[in-house]
Parts: structure tokens; sequence; C-alpha cells
């Protein structure tokens, strides 16, 4: 099997699968396993920096089959405008659903620093029985994360490109990032689904609807994996743009997740634990 094949199916499994799990589990069960999630969370965030820091970031400066190191003014810039996009791409999520309730009354709890805020669902919470603006909304929930899930894509792509000299799907950090997105995808899925069923639709249906948002990203490993493989420059600003991609998922997603699950210092040992893991899956 080549290796662009073995993009393809992983990143079908991260972002397909990931996203209608979590859709399963939206319209199945309750979120009642706070701590366990938060901890989960935390792990993969602390995997993901480990990735991020160790491996992308260190491959963008000394580029496979480069004879010298790429200007650091490349990576910085590739970092910055990962960054920048994924928190932009957010942005637009946020304004799309109105995930904060702007209006704090009676009929319009406080819910600023809470759960449902970061993920992007709490005014929608706030008018549960209001079921045809839930529906709409989840709607452009589910566009909105579709379009999220494109730089999360070129992630898994970018990682792979990075090792694609050796041939071997199971050498370098690829697979390892197409586990941590899928996992990552899995509240989103919850996200999408929760507004949907709550506005009426069938449970079957709704669930389809997320998991097809997460197919974006395998046109975005794609393209990542194909910046890739151009060239050492091209390595350079996919790995980078990776990696600033990342760490937005993590600073400003997974992490105050976790912290908000579950007010507890434990979540900052599960953090480290995955950090020391990461590092130790990657040099061992």
């Amino acid at each position: 099997m080549t290796m662009i094949l073995w993009v393809v199916i992983l990143t079908a499994l991260a972002g397909v699968g990931g996203t209608g799990l979590g859709g399963v589990a939206g319209a199945l069960l309750q979120r009642d396993s706070k701590r366990v999630v938060s901890l989960l969370l935390s792990f993969a965030g602390g995997v993901m920096l480990a990735v991020v820091c160790f491996d992308l970031i260190p491959g963008a400066i000394h580029p496979e089959n480069s004879p010298k190191d790429m200007n650091l003014l490349w990576v910085l810039a590739g970092v910055l405008f990962g960054f920048v996009v994924v928190y932009l791409l957010n942005h637009c999520i946020d304004r799309s659903t109105n995930h904060e309730v702007a209006h704090i009354d009676a009929d319009h709890p406080k819910t600023a620093d809470d759960l449902d805020e970061l993920i992007h669902s709490d005014h929608l919470m706030a008018h549960r029985e209001e079921g045809n603006h839930l529906f709409t909304a989840g709607v452009v929930m589910a566009a909105a994360i579709a379009l999220h899930n494109l730089p999360e894509g070129m992630v898994i792509g970018a990682s792979f490109a990075s090792s694609a000299a050796s041939a071997n799907v199971f050498s370098g950090s690829g697979l390892l990032m197409a586990i941590i997105i899928g996992l990552h995808n899995i509240p989103e899925g919850m996200a999408v689904v929760v507004p949907l069923v709550s506005g009426g639709m069938k449970k079957g249906p709704a669930v389809l609807i997320t998991a097809a948002s997460g197919a974006p990203t395998i046109i975005g490993a794609l393209l990542g994996y194909w910046i890739g493989v151009v060239g050492p420059l091209g390595l350079c600003l996919s790995l980078s743009c990776a990696s600033g991609a990342m760490l937005y998922v993590v600073l400003g997603e997974l992490l105050p997740e976790a912290i908000l699950m579950w007010r507890s210092k434990l979540p900052a040992f599960a953090t480290a634990g995955g950090i020391l893991l990461g590092l130790l899956l990657m040099y061992v």
C-alpha cells in the first residue's frame, strides 16, 4: 500500500471517524464523565506539544534531504501563519454560533468561562427550547467545523511528508498525530450533533452530518502532504504551519477545555505525562 493511500485512510479515520464518534456519543450519552475526559484531553495535549516541539519544528528547521538548515524566519512565519489561521477559523465559528451569551438576565444564565463556551454551544444550550433556531445553528456549526478541520488535516499530511523518504507509515509522527487529532475531534462532534438533535433532527441523519463535517480533514491532509514532498522549502513551510495550527489547538482549545471540565491540578500532571510519552515514542 502506498504512503498516500495510508495518509487518506488514517486521516479519514481521524477526521470522519473521530467526529462521527463524537456525534454518536453526543446523540446517545450524557456528558457526565468530565473528569475522565479532562485527563484524556490534557494527556493528548501533552503528547501533541511534544510532537510539535521535538519533531515538527525541528523537522521544519532541518528538512530531510536538505544540505543546509532553513532560514529561521521561514519557520517563524509559518508557525505564526498556522496559529493565526486556526484562531481566525475558531473566531468564525464563535461568531456564527453566538457562542457567548451577550445578554445575561434571568432567562440567559451566565455561561462565561464554562466548558460549553469553548465547544461553541453555550448560547445554543440557553435556547434549547427554540427548535428551529437550534437546527439552523447546528447546520452552521457543522459547516464551520468542516472548515476548521482543513488545517488539522494539513497537520497529519505534513507529519507524514516528513517521513515520506522512509516509505514507512509507522515511522515519524504522522500516525501519532492522526490518533491525537481523532481524539480531539470527538468533543467537536458532540458540539455539532447536540443542536441538530435538539432542533428536531433524527439521531441517525444528525450523526451522518456530523461525521461528514470531518471529511475536509482528508483534503487538508493531501494538501499538507503534497506541499511537504515538493522540496525542502515546501516541507519547512508545511511543518511550520502545522506546528502553529497545533499550538493553537493545544493552548486555545484542549488545555482550556480540560481545565474547565475539571478544576484540579491533575490535568497538569496528565499534560506532563503526555509530553514525556510523546518524547518516548519519538526517540525510542
